[in-house]
């Protein structure tokens, strides 16, 4: 029986690889639009961060979506990342 494979992502916070499903997506449209992805599978340029505040927070300080993203990112999109992270 064949072991099915679990896809490994990098948190930009504290660059540790972990599952897909443990963390949060944000995706660079190919519009220039920039936002956090709730589903995984919108195309374009994606970004992953864990479900936590400190990773929010390193990530945040050390600019890590806007070199990931290579854009600048909006407050608006840092706002609706925080608020993801804090509801759950």
């Amino acid at each position: 029986m064949k072991v099915k494979k679990i896809p490994m992502r990098m948190c930009v916070g504290c660059k540790e690889l972990k599952p897909k499903k443990e963390l949060v997506r944000i995706v660079a449209l190919p519009t220039g639009i920039i936002e956090v992805d709730r589903t995984g599978k919108k195309s374009g340029r994606g970004v992953y961060v864990c479900d936590n505040m400190d990773c929010f927070t390193k990530a945040y300080e050390s600019h890590g979506l806007e070199k990931s993203l290579k854009r600048p990112v909006s407050k608006e999109v840092y706002e609706a990342l925080k608020s993801q992270i804090e509801n759950g």
